[in-house]
């Protein structure tokens, strides 16, 4: 067996992610062969080295499970939380052989939809990483009507607070989205889809054009197509692990530079993502707001599935959150709402 990076044997034996992994090591949780490691990038063999984490030896890589999650709004996408909230972990807490997995990217505390789980740490590392590219598709509820100038902006990249708020990290622009009008009104709904994830993204992009969002669903991860009801899950099938797997392969395009000092230099901008009704593999239709619809244009659908709210739960290995009953696919109510 080759040897390879210690927080990658670490996130494969399903200990934790890689990056708390590499956390462990630079903390001087990890041993090799009796002697502390501490220093990123070394390699071992777990068939010829004994790892041990936290004084627990390693006993080998465990299988590799994927499953989708619609989280609903009110959970935290982190294993543990320390103000208590409610995490997303407490969906699998008595799913019988779900492994130890962990969220892939992040959904924030209000927000709701598609969430992958997983405790394969390569692919999860490829999926998150900003030079591959993974495309998200949203739901976005705006308070008020932005104009097409607003939208214009919002399009071609708009500078924002870096990091958390408050962080004072400067100020980076977003990189091209595509934005189309799925519900007019007061308090339109948009379909939009984004190439990054940085934190709050959404919602810092709609304040800088004076727009409060109200509600954020996701609805498409890549290949994947949210075909659940809220705070219900399933594993994915080989064919979606496959295309996720290619997924990271594609070759990424060369993005303009993010600084606000670098604007004024910035390079051709990669050509805008798809829109999730577009692309060629998914398991089913995204939930939308009530008396709308997106026409796929191809792809191949998970048998059974049906584009009827009634029968989402009919979907193969699909589990419900323990001692809870199913809850019904919500629908975004029209006409005008406060904040």
């Amino acid at each position: 067996m080759a040897e390879e990076r210690l927080q990658k044997i670490i996130a494969a034996a399903g200990v934790t992610s890689r990056r708390k992994a590499e956390e462990l090591i630079t903390q001087g949780a990890v041993q090799v062969n009796g002697a502390l490691v501490t220093e990123l990038g070394t390699k071992a063999d777990l068939a010829r080295d004994h790892i041990r984490v936290n004084g627990k030896l390693l006993q080998g890589a465990e299988r590799h499970r994927y499953y989708m999650l619609n989280k609903p709004r009110g959970y935290v996408t982190t294993v543990s939380d320390p103000e208590k909230r409610p995490t997303v972990m407490e969906f699998f807490e008595r799913l019988k052989n779900a492994g130890r997995v962990y969220p892939v990217g992040r959904l924030d505390y209000l927000s709701e939809g598609l969430l992958l789980m997983t405790n394969d740490g390569s692919l999860a590392n490829l999926l998150t990483k900003a030079s591959t590219q993974v495309e998200k598709t949203y739901l976005v509820k705006v308070s008020g009507k932005p104009t097409e100038e607003a939208l214009e902006q919002l399009r071609t990249g708009v500078m924002i607070e870096k990091g958390r708020y408050g962080s004072r990290e400067g100020r980076v622009r977003t990189a091209p989205v595509q934005i189309k009008l799925i519900r007019e009104g007061e308090n339109p709904w948009y379909e939009m889809v984004l190439i990054e994830g940085r934190n709050r993204e959404l919602r810092k992009m709609f304040e800088e054009v004076g727009h409060h969002v109200e509600k954020i669903r996701r609805v498409g991860f890549g290949p994947l197509v949210l075909d659940l009801p809220p705070g219900e899950l399933r594993e994915l099938d080989e064919q979606e692990i496959a295309a996720l797997d290619r997924v990271t392969r594609k070759r990424p395009v060369k993005k303009a530079p993010e600084t606000e000092a670098h604007a004024s230099s910035a390079v051709p901008s990669p050509a805008p993502p798809r829109f999730a009704s577009e692309r060629p593999i998914g398991k089913g239709p995204a939930k939308l707001p009530k008396a709308v619809s997106i026409k796929r244009t191809g792809g191949v659908a998970r048998p059974g599935a049906t584009s009827s709210a009634k029968k989402y739960g009919a979907a193969p290995r699909t589990f419900s959150r323990p001692g809870a009953s199913r809850p019904k696919p919500s629908t975004p109510k029209s006409g005008p709402r406060g904040r």
